[in-house]
């Protein structure tokens, strides 16, 4: 599946507002980023001592079953609302 221009441009638009971007939204906008591009996390957890990829994984799996089409427009739909705060 190609991506929409309308993702791209969201995906490019939010790395010029990382100021307004906290912890829950890097992990909300990881995980439907991935769901976009990738469809449903299939890999295994990692341990709890990778805090990071714990936490990377949890953003993704939260958003199985979500359509890539529909994880496109609420990744959208989320820059939008964090550039606009």
């Amino acid at each position: 599946m190609t991506n929409s221009v309308e993702f791209l441009h969201a995906a490019n638009a939010i790395k010029q507002h990382k100021e307004n971007v906290n912890q829950d939204d890097i992990e909300n906008l990881y995980g439907l980023y991935k769901q976009a591009t990738i469809g449903d996390n299939n890999t295994e957890k990692p341990s709890f001592l990778n805090f990071i990829g714990v936490r990377k994984w949890n953003g993704w799996n939260k958003y199985r079953n979500m359509s890539t089409s529909d994880a496109e427009l609420a990744y959208i739909a989320y820059v939008n609302k964090i550039i606009k705060e």
